[in-house]
């Protein structure tokens, strides 16, 4: 985890160390609901082991926003940032771990450290470019390039997540997404 925020922006260790003591380790089960539509988030997740997906519900239709794998924070972004209900769900895919610390320890530890202020910020501003890239893709990418494109990001998804949710991630139809994915050496 040490490594993880480091790369992100690299602070006093020994300030970094204390924010990291505060964190507390956490399993669910797999189909866990961690964030339902309603619930306000209260933790930061750093995720150790597991998959977990991000969805809303639309006249009952699954559509996957999101998929968090080690090592990566994990939660109902807006939802934590702002203390307000989240609009859709986070679910484990698998078993996960996960190290968290909740809203108002994490308050806390920004008020008494700049440093950690700086490297939260740091961790939104990659956030954000993250979400401006996929948005980009999917209204730029065809389907090919969409479905290459997450193949080359995140290949091991594909023997941990159901055919189903990744195509609805990629916003591929199930049957073209069969076609491609029984078409590509992956």
């Amino acid at each position: 985890m040490k490594d993880f925020f480091n790369k992100i922006h690299h602070i006093d260790q020994a300030i970094l160390e204390t924010y990291l003591s505060e964190w507390t380790a956490y399993q669910a089960p797999k189909k866990t609901i961690l964030t339902a539509p309603g619930e306000t988030e209260r933790y930061i997740y750093f995720v150790q082991e597991g998959v977990q997906q991000s969805y809303y519900l639309n006249e009952d239709k699954k559509h996957v926003i999101a998929f968090t794998y080690p090592p990566s924070l994990s939660g109902i972004p807006e939802s934590f940032l702002t203390q307000s209900p989240s609009k859709y769900y986070l679910e484990t895919v698998t078993e996960s771990s996960f190290l968290r610390l909740s809203y108002a320890k994490h308050q806390e530890l920004m008020q008494e450290h700049r440093e950690i202020e700086t490297l939260f910020r740091k961790a939104t501003e990659l956030l954000l470019i993250g979400m401006v890239q996929r948005h980009y893709e999917l209204m730029a990418f065809d389907i090919n390039q969409r479905f290459s494109s997450f193949a080359q990001r995140s290949p091991q998804l594909f023997n941990l997540v159901a055919h189903k949710d990744l195509a609805s991630y990629l916003r591929i139809d199930s049957s073209n997404f069969s076609k491609l994915f029984n078409s590509v050496k992956i």
